[in-house]
């Protein structure tokens, strides 16, 4: 069932499964709160209150929220502060669980506001400004694949450049991925709902990056071995522990697993995040 946290501008849409300490996750952009619709139940039986989110502009959340930039964006700073009046609103503390765009906007809720914040794991985040890989374009067919298409999208707004791209980042398709993006394609072409969605990338994860340091939650990232948005996945993980302040991270790897572990491989992905959960969620 879908619920509402009413923002300035707009509100946030979510649904939550389950009882016990609070976490929160929080999708990428172009996406919608389903894609957590493997991870979520799992995290649920452990014993979790599990509540799944839509970014700002996307599912069923407000669009024409005004950003913290002053621009028509959708930055990682606005969506912390997105997920920061969820948590307030639903009790807090909580566990933020970010992927892509929502791992930077993890590092910056747990920056600038630590006590609704008990720990962060961020998924294939982009918590670090990337610099393109001329060479690895060549080198890396998966990264070719993947950043041909994502440039494609951006450039043409392209609902087909994106599910273009998609059908990359799964390398391994969950058996309902078919209906999932049919959903997803349905939800994108509703009015205003593509433009919102081209504003994630009018923002570079400079305000994340800047606040790594600044951390003082516990951190786990967690990457796809197979991830066509980096040139090497496992090392992007490495690079965002090094920024944090020593021994607060770590990273771990989910092999063959593309830019949605969460969807793809949500067994092996709650294998991992749970240990986690256990030590720093709370009781």
């Amino acid at each position: 069932m879908t619920e509402y946290v009413d923002i300035e501008g707009g509100r946030i849409a979510y649904e939550a499964i389950g009882a016990g300490p609070l976490v929160v996750l929080s999708h990428g952009m172009g996406d919608r709160r389903q894609a957590f619709r493997h991870l979520a139940p799992l995290l649920a039986a452990a014993g979790y209150r599990v509540v799944s989110v839509d970014m700002r502009g996307h599912g069923e959340s407000s669009t024409g929220v005004p950003s913290v930039t002053g621009k028509e964006a959708i930055s990682r700073t606005d969506v912390a502060g997105d997920l920061l009046a969820v948590i307030h609103a639903l009790g807090g503390p909580a566990v933020i669980v970010g992927h892509s765009l929502s791992g930077g906007a993890a590092t910056i809720a747990a920056a600038t506001d630590p006590a609704a914040v008990r720990a962060i794991v961020e998924i294939n985040p982009f918590t670090r400004v990337q610099k393109f890989d001329l060479g690895a374009l060549f080198t890396v067919p998966r990264y070719r694949r993947g950043m041909t298409r994502l440039m494609t999208t951006m450039l043409t707004k392209s609902l087909r450049a994106w599910l273009s791209y998609l059908a990359v980042a799964y390398p391994t398709k969950p058996a309902d991925h078919e209906q999932e993006m049919a959903a997803l394609a349905a939800t994108l072409r509703e009015p205003g709902r593509m433009a919102e969605f081209m504003k994630t990338g009018r923002t570079t994860p400079a305000d994340a990056e800047a606040l790594l340091p600044h951390v003082t939650r516990p951190a786990l990232i967690v990457m796809g071995g197979a991830d066509p948005d980096f040139p090497d996945p496992a090392a992007e993980g490495r690079a965002v522990v090094a920024a944090l302040p020593a021994g607060l991270g770590h990273s771990v790897l989910v092999e063959g697993a593309g830019h949605y572990p969460h969807a793809e491989a949500a067994e092996r992905t709650a294998a991992l995040v749970l240990p986690f959960l256990k030590e720093h969620a709370g009781a």
